[in-house]
């Protein structure tokens, strides 16, 4: 059993502190909010993650797991600090590393509360940073102690919506460390998960571990781009793209995964890390150019249900919005299922464009509703249920792939419908089932369907 500091307690930091007091390490979640903390210490959790909060009230209710509002709580006793505070955007595109720099800063302070010969200190760097920030961890920390500790950055691989299950049962664990002891720690503490897993060990240099989390990030945008720019071009030529993503993805050197065409990438990660790794490549003048061309057909790749309503509807700029005085209902605001998170979200897209152009929009979604109302305020009417949503409406937009939307009763929601008009983002129904039910359906790189 090893102590494990815990420092930032957003999506990551919770994650992690969750899971290594799973495998029975005794953990102390940190983070300067207060009122994040007394939540998250009554077993709730500031995010929408499933099984997260039935392992927070349980682990802190065993006496493994517990939080803090200050480092100096744990600091003394800690095996593992991990640094696991957000680094979002900056203006010219760059990682904001002034939480991370903060924290070590304050980890720097606090080291004067070990032991003179206590074991080196592993600082972990959790969150997502460019090549060379632990270089600077490290400056940052020895400017302030004498005590002993190294820097290994150690990024997370987790999906919104099954981050539990990548953390414990990971396929890889990537560590940049320079020594064995390093090493050590850190295989003590995800020893237990990869022997669940059978998932690989990859121990290598800091800077090429910093790198792997942005090019791994890139190469799985990149597959979402380029079924999209296909999906679109099987629409010119009459192809289907649910046949082509089996035929592409039937070569073992391409693989079945992150071939599914819709709405474009979004979320927390990919986005803000391929503008980071643009930026990278910026500063070392290498520019990434597949990168660039990746970025720009997601961006149009998010106006596209938004124009396929559009041309349905003959929208024209010369003319007044036949969009005026319509209804829809849209389902779906999370940018992927299992998640409340919106940012980067088509729905929002959807939401910006039609209601400019006159449109009133009545939403749902299962777990994104409260951080959309925070966002948009009343510019749409949030509905209790999916077929509330649906009552009078013009059409029915979806825009997140929740279970529950595949399964909807397509006849209850005819019948709430003023017309049988559908536009689907991701793909949930067939355009041939859809066209025998004399559903007008309109999809994702398949040919459009009128009534039969």
């Amino acid at each position: 059993m090893m102590n494990v500091l815990v420092i930032g307690t957003g999506y990551v930091g919770l994650v992690a502190a969750a899971g290594f007091a799973e495998a029975g390490h005794k953990v102390l979640g940190v983070d300067s909010d207060a009122a994040k903390i007394d939540k998250i210490r009554r077993g709730i959790s500031p995010i929408y993650e499933p099984g997260l909060d039935e392992m927070l009230s349980r682990h802190q209710a065993s006496g493994t797991l517990s939080f803090s509002l200050d480092i100096k709580d744990g600091i003394a006793q800690a095996d593992a600090a991990f640094i696991c505070v957000g680094t979002p955007q900056s203006e010219d595109g760059s990682a904001d590393l002034q939480y991370v720099l903060a924290v070590a800063a304050g980890i720097g302070e606090a080291m004067a509360l070990r032991s003179p010969d206590a074991k080196p200190l592993i600082v972990v760097d959790k969150s997502t940073v460019p090549v060379g920030t632990a270089a600077r961890v490290r400056a940052t920390i020895a400017a302030r102690t004498d005590r002993a500790f190294e820097v290994v950055s150690n990024p997370e691989f987790l999906r919104e919506g099954c981050a539990i299950d990548d953390f414990i049962l990971p396929d890889r664990v990537v560590v940049g460390c320079r020594t064995d002891h390093a090493e050590a720690i850190m295989k003590g503490l995800y020893g237990p998960f990869l022997e669940k897993s059978k998932g690989q060990w990859l121990r290598m240099d800091p800077p090429s571990a910093e790198l792997t989390k942005y090019a791994a990030n890139a190469m799985l945008a990149l597959r979402i781009s380029f079924i999209n720019e296909i999906a679109g071009l099987c629409e010119k030529v009459g192809a289907d793209v649910d046949y082509v993503k089996v035929g592409i993805g039937s070569d073992h050197r391409i693989g079945k995964y992150f071939l599914n065409p819709g709405p474009g990438f979004g979320g927390s990660c990919f986005p803000k890390d391929l503008q980071a790794l643009l930026k990278v490549g910026r500063e070392n003048a290498h520019p990434l150019r597949a990168l660039e061309a990746t970025v720009e057909a997601n961006r149009h790749q998010k106006q596209v249900l938004s124009m396929k309503v559009k041309k349905f509807y003959g929208c024209d700029p010369a003319t007044p919005s036949p969009l005026a005085g319509r209804k829809f209902a849209l389902w779906g605001l999370a940018f992927k299922a299992h998640t409340d998170d919106i940012r980067e979200a088509m729905a929002l897209e959807l939401i910006e464009g039609l209601t400019a152009l006159g449109a009133t929009l009545v939403v749902h979604d299962f777990e994104a509703m409260d951080n959309v109302r925070a966002k948009v305020g009343d510019k749409v009417t949030y509905a209790p249920d999916p077929m509330a949503a649906c009552e009078g409406a013009d059409a029915l937009l979806i825009a997140t792939e929740w279970p529950a939307y595949a399964s909807a009763d397509l006849e209850k929601v005819a019948s709430l419908l003023k017309a049988k008009v559908m536009f689907d983002g991701r793909n949930l129904f067939r355009p041939e089932t859809m066209a025998a039910a004399g559903w007008n359906y309109h999809s994702i790189g398949r040919p459009t369907v009128s009534p039969a």
